[in-house]
């Protein structure tokens, strides 16, 4: 079995820290990733990423979707959105898709996005699909324009609840480039012990995780540890079914890492011990499918 890679989350790490965190994620350039977004850390995220990254090329994900108070007065200054859609906070419309990318280049100090997610489609006002539509159709622009590398969907419960399909995300992308070689890439989701219906559907081979990975796209595993909840509630024993040697936040991550199909897991480390701490339990072997199976029935039990 394979696992993930991991990846640097930018959501709830501490803004102190995300130079020295930068720095430690360039030390292993071969697997080096970093996961942001324009409203992570009060809208400073990008921002303060922007000197890190140039001395270090580490490749980056950001998104589309969610807007500041101060982004949001800001497109509406530009006529990229409307007040109405400032006022909801969250937008996918064509227009606004493309100012966001213009801004997030901008932020990051870079001329092309290696990845852009829309972010929490779910949340849109309306059918989340309709405004997919528009979102990939402005994306694949970015896309021809030499803008960006490639697009994904980044969701929080959108697959739990049916509100998002990957192969229905396939045939927007489809649509929106004109043929099947189109640069949706990705997906990110939750995957960890706790949020685990993708996680069990997919050592069933099935789910969006297991489609995506059928389709070739990456899957980015988010909130591996659910918000540093997770560990306080695996036991020891729970910890041994998956590896004695680790510690309850290592067994935790190098499960979510051996879930078929994820290619990257994202962790919020602002200090160097969670970091190394993480990067030692993923160089242990995957955990096989009889044992996170397992696993997770003990907790569905519990």
């Amino acid at each position: 079995m394979t696992k993930a890679a991991l990846g640097l989350g930018t959501y709830r790490i501490r803004p102190s820290a995300l130079s020295d965190a930068v720095a430690r994620v360039a030390t292993d350039p071969a697997t080096a990733w970093i996961d942001t977004a324009p409203n992570y850390l009060d809208g400073q995220a990008q921002p303060l990423l922007a000197p890190s990254l140039d001395r270090h090329p580490i490749p980056v994900s950001t998104k589309i979707g969610f807007l500041t108070t101060q982004s949001a007065e800001d497109a509406v200054a530009d006529g990229a959105i409307t007040s109405g859609e400032a006022e909801r906070g969250h937008c996918l419309s064509l227009p606004y898709v493309r100012w966001q990318c213009a801004r997030n280049r901008t932020e990051l100090g870079r001329d092309r996005l290696d990845l852009v997610f829309a972010h929490n489609p779910e949340r849109t006002d309306g059918d989340p699909h309709d405004a997919l539509r528009h979102a990939f159709t402005a994306l694949e622009a970015e896309a021809a324009a030499g803008a960006l590398t490639a697009y994904g969907v980044a969701t929080w419960d959108g697959f739990d609840t049916g509100a998002l399909g990957v192969p229905a995300l396939h045939q927007l992308a489809t649509e929106a480039a004109g043929t099947e070689q189109h640069h949706l890439r990705a997906v990110q989701l939750p995957v960890s012990l706790v949020t685990a219906s993708a996680f069990i559907q997919a050592l069933d081979g099935e789910g969006p995780i297991a489609q995506a990975a059928e389709l070739g796209w990456q899957v980015y595993a988010s909130a591996p540890l659910f918000g540093g909840e997770l560990p306080q509630l695996a036991t020891r024993e729970l910890t041994a079914l998956l590896d004695p040697d680790l510690t309850a936040v290592q067994a935790c991550l190098l499960a979510a890492a051996s879930c078929p199909g994820v290619t990257r897991i994202l962790l919020s480390a602002s200090t160097s011990a969670h970091w190394a701490e993480a990067q030692a339990a993923l160089q242990k072997l995957a955990v096989p499918v009889p044992a996170l199976r397992k696993v997770l029935d003990v907790l569905a039990a519990d």
